[in-house]
């Protein structure tokens, strides 16, 4: 296998120039236009008078409302009272969440926690660094690590509890002065002539309260209520997830992440604690086995448990007939927001994607910091349609990371999903042979999953070098009709897994983000 990487220096200048030809056909087709729905309106309330009131220009003690404390929202309160903002954080419930996913963070988003200086939240909550992944695939395993040769030693992924995470985080928001946390739940967005003035919320004691600020940004997560006034939402639901705890093992390679290509789709295992293993089994479609009457857990001894590594397999079993099975639907949402004066969308309330490469944490920090510097040199924020105008860039500024991810995350699902389709089988083993060749060919993609390099540019040409792998295995030594013609059914395959996510994400955004206006914007200047 490896003698077969030297002729693929030539293959990569091929793919590089039809790669570039095929996303110009991309950009020329017309991207459908939809009108803004009347459901925009469902969660937004008019507001003509603010008697009694306070609002920031007259003194109140609010510059932004944060709807939400999840990751995204307790992350982004800390990061905006640090910087001397007057914070009110609404959040549907404070007691600790309870969650299968949200549990591993790449090491990208952990520079990320860095540069927010909240690193010391994978602290006391016994978290594991993870230095890579495991892949098996049909009996075979191959180990990919991070490329963390570069970086401190403690530069790593982690993995955890995500509610005692989340909890480290609304407690170190909590501390700031200027930093309000409150149980409520927000109803609608208050609007006044075409701007976001605040909220309408009810509070734990069941009083409906109105909360006025000059900015309001809805992190109210993955079921948001809020986003049909902010964007257009087109959310897809390709699988669900099925999560267990494995109790006292030990994985085959310790603190790396383990990625089983089972059929029909992936196994993902991966440590939460130090006496604890997550399994998540993706279920493709919106339904999954009944829990209730035992079809699941039968679903996961005779179809899911043959297939798990035999070093946890006991584990496995043991933890189904335990019965503590959770499940969870896998959203994925590309950004397609309405800019609105006075409100903005963050976290998954915003964009989402599959959860199989653990990215979502990742994009949400880099979406903070990203924000973070462009709200920093700017005292006032009471001129709603400047600040949005202005705001508009953070569109562009965060799609080569959060479109990377985005991107990487959808494709890898397809490609890792099993199929009947001979192109299919023969793209997914590419794949596994390709990241198991080592060198360029296993730390270029882990480095993008990790978030460590997000470039688009280098996930196209990365992926179209699995499929370019896949067509030469196929050539090689002799061709056939037949062969020749799975080998271009996977070509077209492929370019139809990856060409409408990039579409979805937008392909000026993505791959020429200086040339959008919105790039150049800058704040004005201090009065």
């Amino acid at each position: 296998m490896r003698k077969m990487a030297d002729p693929y220096v030539l293959a990569w200048i091929s793919v590089f120039v039809t790669t570039l030809l095929a996303l110009c056909g991309v950009v020329l087709k017309r991207r459908k236009v939809n009108g803004i729905s009347s459901s925009r309106t469902m969660s937004v309330t008019s507001v003509s008078a603010v008697d009694g009131e306070c609002r920031s220009a007259d003194g109140c003690d609010t510059d932004v409302i944060i709807v939400g404390a999840g990751v995204a929202g307790s992350a982004l309160a800390h990061t905006l009272g640090k910087d001397g903002r007057r914070v009110h954080v609404i959040e549907r419930d404070l007691s600790e969440p309870d969650r299968i996913v949200g549990e591993l963070l790449q090491p990208g988003g952990y520079l990320k926690l860095i540069e927010l200086g909240l690193e010391d939240c994978v602290e006391e909550i016994d978290a594991q660094q993870v230095f890579g992944y495991a892949l098996f695939k049909d009996g075979k395993r191959t180990r990919l690590s991070y490329p963390l040769e570069n970086f401190h030693s403690d530069v790593s992924g982690r993995s955890f509890h995500n509610g005692r995470f989340i909890q480290r985080m609304r407690d170190k928001a909590a501390s700031l002065p200027n930093v309000r946390l409150e149980q409520g739940v927000v109803t609608s967005l208050l609007e006044e002539k075409g701007t976001i003035r605040g909220v309408q919320y009810k509070t734990k004691d069941g009083r409906e309260l109105t909360a006025f600020a000059p900015l309001t940004i809805v992190c109210d997560g993955c079921f948001s209520n809020l986003r049909r006034s902010l964007c257009n939402p087109q959310v897809d639901v390709p699988s669900c997830f099925v999560g267990l705890v494995l109790e006292n093992c030990y994985l085959p390679y310790a603190n790396h992440g383990h990625v089983i290509l089972a059929d029909p789709s992936p196994i993902l295992f991966y440590p939460i604690s130090s006496t604890e293993i997550r399994c998540l089994v993706d279920v493709p479609g919106q339904k999954v086995p009944s829990i209730a009457n035992g079809e699941m857990a039968n679903y996961l001894k005779t179809v899911v448990a043959p297939q798990v590594p035999p070093e946890i397999y006991d584990s496995f079993v043991a933890a189904v007939d335990k019965g503590n099975i959770r499940t969870m639907p896998n959203r994925s949402m590309p950004a397609s927001p309405y800019p609105t004066p006075g409100a903005l969308l963050m976290g998954d309330a915003f964009n989402m994607r599959h959860p199989l490469t653990g990215g979502g944490m990742t994009v949400a920090l880099s979406d903070i910091v990203v924000l973070r510097d462009l709200l920093k040199p700017l005292r006032d924020l009471n001129d709603a349609p400047t600040l949005c105008k202005y705001l508009e860039s953070f569109y562009t500024l965060r799609k080569p990371v959060a479109s990377t991810i985005n991107t990487l995350a959808g494709a890898l699902y397809k490609v890792f999903c099993a199929s009947p389709d001979q192109a299919r089988k023969e793209m997914r083993q590419a794949c596994f042979d390709y990241l198991s060749l080592g060198g360029v060919f296993s730390t270029g993609p882990i480095s993008l999953l990790s978030g460590l390099n997000p470039r688009p540019l280098s996930l196209v040409l990365h992926f179209f070098a699995v499929a370019i792998y896949g067509v030469g295995r196929l050539l090689l030594p002799f061709p056939s009709p037949k062969r020749i013609w799975i080998g271009a059914r996977l070509i077209s395959g492929a370019s139809g897994i990856i060409f409408p996510i990039i579409k979805a994400e937008g392909v000026r955004q993505m791959f020429f983000p200086a040339t959008v206006p919105a790039y150049y914007r800058r704040a004005a200047p201090a009065n």
